[in-house]
């Protein structure tokens, strides 16, 4: 089977954890940048990383590379790319998104339409038309320009693939799936732990902190742009891929998983959300102020999105609410706490300074994912 070179953009500061669940599938890491990794697999490789993948945010096939300072040398090093190997005669193919840093090319409405029409003048002469109908199947198309090297992907996936499909109900500010997962692989949590999310809004993290517990693919209940593309994946590898990623689902685990908020209306969203991920049972919810976290149990994790007060009315009540997540945490003996915030002061009002502290980007609003590690568990006899 051919071999592609395959590019799955994440958020920014994600890059290793979705480094480690590609080698984690058996494909070979070409490169590591910000925002992405670049990977060598074949036409199943697309179909197995859209449906395993949890952090990254679509897949796309690398088309080529090329250097262009000029619009003319953008034209050109896009139509010497070998189109016809994906797009048939009638497939609808536009540049669906174009971003540029460090490039003298920066205006994206330009380069979509300069490399939209280079396509066009190949593919004509490819199938001897002068006009595509662009009726069949879609072929949209990826673009980076970083230092005046154009990076050209297509898009394997369509919508986003922290899109799993569960959450049809969501919070004001609820935090991506994939994002999620990502904070949840940064800890060494894992499903014989207790895991609570004192702030859970529609239910994200503890969802997916159970679908990892269960082992349950993120993509194998949603569909994909790329099952559309016969001339290409054979819809046999993509039925192969969501029948491996069914025999590989743990259906007898035992787990301590509760998401708390003040809410009702979320914790009925939450339960909802919980059920169509087929974890409803695997996950306690409950309306619980965080003034009132507490458990009997040692050892255990907290993983939490709080309240950041992006709105100025609330900023001037994030001193008392972070006190509060600091009190709270300091009587839970021996438990780790792990939380994403742009609130800087953070630290200071939980009363601890954290023992990690990472930067990432949670779209583009730069945030800190505050690690306070508490002591390791005793081995089980």
């Amino acid at each position: 089977m051919k071999t592609f070179e395959l590019i799955a953009p994440c958020h920014f500061g994600m890059e290793s954890v979705l480094k480690k669940e590609i080698d984690d599938l058996g494909y070979d890491i070409t490169e590591v940048q910000d925002g992405r990794v670049t990977f060598f697999g074949d036409a199943e490789a697309i179909c197995r990383a859209n449906i395993f993948l949890r952090t990254a945010e679509r897949i796309l096939v690398k088309v080529g590379s090329f250097h262009a300072e000029t619009f003319e040398e953008l034209f050109q090093g896009t139509k010497k790319l070998p189109w016809e190997e994906w797009i048939p005669a009638d497939g609808k193919f536009w540049v669906a998104k174009a971003a540029s840093v460090k490039s003298k090319l920066f205006s994206p409405s330009d380069i979509q339409s300069i490399m939209k029409k280079a396509m066009v003048d190949r593919l004509k002469e490819v199938y001897h038309i002068n006009w595509f109908n662009e009726d069949g199947a879609s072929y949209p198309l990826r673009v980076f320009l970083l230092k005046d090297e154009v990076t050209v992907g297509l898009d394997t996936t369509g919508e986003s693939l922290h899109k799993r499909g569960y959450r049809k109900l969501t919070a004001k500010a609820p935090i991506a799936e994939n994002l999620a997962a990502g904070l949840i692989m940064l800890t060494p949590w894992h499903a014989d732990r207790i895991l609570i999310d004192p702030f859970c809004g529609s239910g994200t993290i503890p969802i997916e902190a159970a679908m990892m517990a269960a082992n349950i693919a993120p993509g194998m209940n949603r569909s994909f742009l790329a099952e559309s593309w016969k001339n290409t994946i054979p819809k046999s590898l993509w039925y192969d891929s969501v029948t491996e990623a069914q025999d590989l689902i743990k259906h007898d685990v035992d787990t301590d998983i509760q998401g708390f908020d003040l809410d009702d209306e979320m914790v009925r969203i939450s339960r909802e959300n919980a059920k169509l991920a087929g974890v409803e049972k695997m996950i306690h919810f409950q309306r619980r102020d965080v003034a009132q976290l507490s458990h009997p149990k040692k050892y255990g994790f907290i993983i939490t999105n709080p309240p950041y007060g992006e709105r100025i009315s609330d900023k001037n009540e994030l001193p008392a609410l972070y006190g509060t997540i600091g009190k709270r945490y300091a009587a839970l003996d021996s438990w780790s706490m792990y939380l994403i915030t742009s609130y800087e002061k953070a630290e200071d009002d939980i009363g601890r300074k954290a023992d990690k502290n990472r930067k990432i980007y949670n779209g583009m609003m730069k945030t800190y994912f505050y690690q306070f590690m508490g002591p390791k568990p005793p081995k089980r006899q």
